[in-house]
């Protein structure tokens, strides 16, 4: 009997989001934030979310105590002048792309403690194959 040595890894989300905003930032691009806003726990404005998402301006400018931590991306802004304390869990975060220029990542889904099996049998283990990301762009 094999046994299954993979130990459970980190999510990369985190790690990706910050790698590609400080690699917007590095070239003077805008990053936008794009957040499923039905995801649980997301603190967003509902008057600006469509179709179930909503695209932030993570800006320094925009954005006052920014922290992109391994839970979630929480920072403060104002929304129609109203001030308010976002809160995006990592799950939520689904692309980080330039303003200027479209250019970023969309992030892989990721399933929490999945760990592949290491089993002789060839039937086991076998999953459905993912699904392709799309991005659309909400003005």
């Amino acid at each position: 009997m094999v046994q299954n040595m993979v130990q459970s890894m980190t999510q990369s989300r985190p790690y990706l989001l910050r790698g590609i905003y400080d690699w917007l930032l590095d070239n003077n691009q805008t990053p936008y934030l794009l957040v499923d806003a039905e995801a649980d726990n997301v603190t967003v404005p509902l008057e600006h979310v469509q179709d179930g998402k909503i695209i932030l301006n993570i800006s320094m400018t925009a954005t006052r105590d920014l922290d992109l931590s391994n839970e979630a991306v929480t920072f403060n802004a104002r929304f129609g002048g109203k001030p308010m304390m976002v809160y995006v869990p990592m799950e939520a975060a689904l692309a980080l792309y330039s303003k200027e220029n479209g250019r970023g990542m969309m992030f892989p889904e990721e399933v929490d403690n999945e760990e592949p099996s290491l089993s002789p049998d060839p039937g086991q283990g076998k999953s459905k194959p993912p699904k392709k990301p799309h991005l659309t762009l909400v003005k």
